[in-house]
């Protein structure tokens, strides 16, 4: 999915000839923390709420505040993953999108960009999480399906993300069954470092852990 299939064509704007008042009004109306700042369809930047409130003389207009613009802005035709690695890096709640020649083609809010996160890691679908810990040398993600599809399951969802400890990785799986307990006795036979997994089978273990624990302080 491209940030251009996500953008907001009506999203306000402001003019580099607006004044610090106008822009301090327009983010409570909105209840934006940043808005563009666009002369002649050209994307100069986002200005922020905290940077107009800090400034004394709110008649001064937003051309002499652009040393202070942030370039927070991705390209019409990027992936959205990309417009959520600048939201997270500019701390904006929402980003500007550009053409190839920097027209502003409109905004995308952290709100959209985390629905469609959760829609595109598959949060909304039932199943397990299973957490891995695996070396970089020998992560497989053919040996990692073969498991998880020997128990007649199937991968949702795969992300593997950069370890405390430089030579393993965190590999999270998301399965569309909850009955794991198989699948994890298989990753622990296979010498995987199994460190987290939630299921009905986790669930069931609770409760006849507590069940015991239970029955052991009734017997004291």
């Amino acid at each position: 999915m491209t940030t251009l299939q996500l953008i907001d064509h009506l999203s306000p704007r402001l003019s580099s000839t607006d004044t610090v008042e106008k822009a301090l009004q327009m983010t409570d109306e909105f209840k934006l923390t940043h808005l563009p700042v666009v002369d002649d369809e050209n994307f100069l930047g986002l200005i922020s709420q905290e940077d107009l409130i800090n400034e004394e003389d709110k008649n001064t207009i937003l051309h002499f505040l652009q040393p202070v613009f942030l370039p927070a802005a991705t390209n019409g035709n990027n992936h959205f993953l990309k417009a959520v690695a600048i939201c997270n890096l500019y701390h904006t709640n929402i980003i500007a999108v550009t053409g190839d020649n920097n027209e502003f083609l409109g905004t995308i809010s952290s709100e959209t960009l985390i629905t469609t996160l959760g829609s595109f890691c598959g949060a909304a679908e039932n199943g397990a999480i299973v957490v891995l810990d695996i070396e970089r040398s020998k992560f497989s993600i053919s040996e990692i399906n073969s498991i998880v599809e020997s128990d007649g399951a199937t991968i949702l969802h795969l992300n593997v993300s950069p370890h405390l400890l430089s030579y393993l990785l965190e590999v999270t799986l998301q399965i569309n069954k909850k009955e794991v307990a198989t699948i994890i006795a298989t990753f622990e036979r296979y010498e995987y470092s199994v460190t987290f997994y939630s299921g009905e089978e986790l669930f069931e273990n609770e409760i006849s852990a507590n069940y015991n624990h239970l029955m052991n302080y009734l017997s004291i």
